[in-house]
């Protein structure tokens, strides 16, 4: 496999406003764990070997277990995961897959209970951050395998 365009290096400029808006998100309240289960569970809609390779390592790196990582993509069906994990994954699946639903009020009130106006944009915003990656990822060949998460690269 072998990458359509090194998007990186094509528009530098894109790639730092993509990175803003990461440490942006990464800056919020947001636990880390939380953004990595968000970012992996739309990574699995979105079919990125890419960002699933990377947000895998980062999950395992910050103590998500292999467990609830396995089974993320039937988290409904696990007692894995806890409501306010639950109202994030059901977000993050109706925002990746908004084509084909509407948002519903009813899970807009159930992450509502969970999470302040703030958050919600802010959650709002990885998975706009997480969608963007992947389509980058996926549509110009981002080749999965060498990511490594900080503080444990071999260089």
């Amino acid at each position: 496999m072998e990458p359509r365009i090194q998007y990186g290096e094509v528009a530098p400029g894109a790639m730092g406003a993509m990175r803003g808006l990461e440490e942006y998100v990464r800056g919020s309240d947001l636990p880390g764990p939380l953004l990595e289960l968000v970012r992996t569970r739309a990574s699995q809609i979105n079919r990125c070997g890419y960002c699933l390779d990377m947000h895998w390592k980062d999950a395992r790196a910050q103590g998500e277990s292999e467990q609830r990582l396995y089974a993320l993509s039937a988290w409904r069906e696990t007692p894995f995961y806890t409501e306010r994990e639950r109202a994030a994954l059901g977000w993050t699946e109706a925002l990746t897959l908004v084509s084909q639903d509407p948002v519903s009020d009813e899970l807009y009130e159930e992450v509502r209970g969970q999470f302040s106006e703030r958050e919600i944009v802010d959650l709002t915003l990885a998975i706009v951050a997480i969608n963007g990656w992947n389509r980058l990822a996926v549509g110009l060949r981002t080749v999965p395998g060498s990511y490594q998460p900080p503080g444990t690269r071999q260089d």
